[in-house]
Parts: C-alpha cells; sequence; structure tokens
C-alpha cells in the first residue's frame, strides 16, 4: 500500500504541514508587530541599563514589519502568495510569541532577557527553516536576512545577559 494514495495519514499530514506564503506572511508580520509593541512597551518600564537595547530592539521590529508590509504590496510577490510552503518545525514556537507576557511594571533586567532571547530564538530558527524551504529569489533572501538579523538580536541579548548574570550588570 502506497503512503501517497488520498486520506492516507501521511499524505494528509504533508498536506497540512504547509501554508501558503500568505498565510506564512500574515503570521511574521503579526510577529514583528508583536515584537515592537512588546519592546516598545517596555522601553519605560526597563532599567536604564537595558533601556537602549530595547530601544535598538523596538526599532529594528518595526524594520521588519515595514520588510512585511512592503513584501505584501510587491507586484512580484502577487504570482506566488498562494504557493505553498513546508511549515518549519518551530512554526508553534513562533505562533507562541505572539502573545505577549505581563512583565507588571518593573520588570526584572534577567527576565526581560530571557523573554527576547527565547523570541528572538524562534524567530531565528523559523526564519533559517522557511528559508531553507523557499526557492532562490526574493522571498527566500528576505527570510534569509531575517535570520541573520535575529541571529544578531540574540547574540546581542545573550551579550548583555552574560554581562548582568556573571558581571554583577551591563
Amino acid at each position: 500500500m502506497s503512503e501517497d494514495r488520498e486520506g492516507h495519514s501521511a499524505a494528509y499530514e504533508r498536506i497540512r504541514s504547509k501554508k501558503t506564503l500568505k498565510e506564512i506572511l500574515e503570521v511574521a508580520t503579526s510577529f514583528e508587530k508583536a515584537a515592537r509593541d512588546f519592546y516598545a512597551s517596555l522601553v519605560p518600564k526597563v532599567s536604564k541599563n537595558l533601556r537602549y537595547l530595547v530601544e535598538e530592539l523596538a526599532q529594528e521590529e518595526q524594520n521588519h514589519f515595514d520588510l512585511f508590509s512592503k513584501l505584501a504590496d510587491n507586484p512580484e510577490i502577487e504570482k506566488q502568495i498562494h504557493d505553498r510552503i513546508q511549515v518549519p518545525v518551530e512554526d508553534h514556537c513562533f505562533s507562541d510569541y505572539i502573545q505577549l507576557p505581563d512583565l507588571g511594571d518593573n520588570p526584572d533586567d534577567q527576565a526581560v532577557l530571557q523573554y527576547a532571547m527565547g523570541r528572538e530564538d524562534a524567530a531565528m530558527k523559523q526564519y533559517r527553516e522557511l528559508a531553507g524551504s523557499t526557492e532562490p529569489g526574493p522571498i527566500h533572501d528576505l527570510f534569509e536576512y531575517l535570520a541573520n538579523e535575529e541571529t544578531e538580536h540574540k547574540r546581542e541579548l545573550e551579550k548583555t545577559y552574560y554581562e548582568l548574570v556573571h558581571s554583577g550588570g551591563v
């Protein structure tokens, strides 16, 4: 018996594990918007030691949001918008980060950094896998660019976290 026949669970799972580019871009846009809003709302609440970093992250996430918005309006993409793309294994983690935690009015620097590192890690993995499952071209390049950007954000956060935890402050 072939596993590719219609109605077989393996065939169904392969279909279910794909989403249209439009669906992926909608989730990614929501992710970047949530990230921007999260970091922007933290700016007045975090310690002065982290404020510059949180401001930078808010701006970077705004830039990513703008990239997705421009991409959605790009006529070259219109013909690919309904293409189905393999969804990364990390897809559920990525979607989970659209929901923002309540860190209170005086968030602990360590808690902020831990959450931000997890968010950047999920984004890095998501974009890297999406780049790997798309054909060469503007969409692939965008996902690769974003994966590299999120990697840099994560490195900066890890450096700051190390300084905070192991050196007694940034």
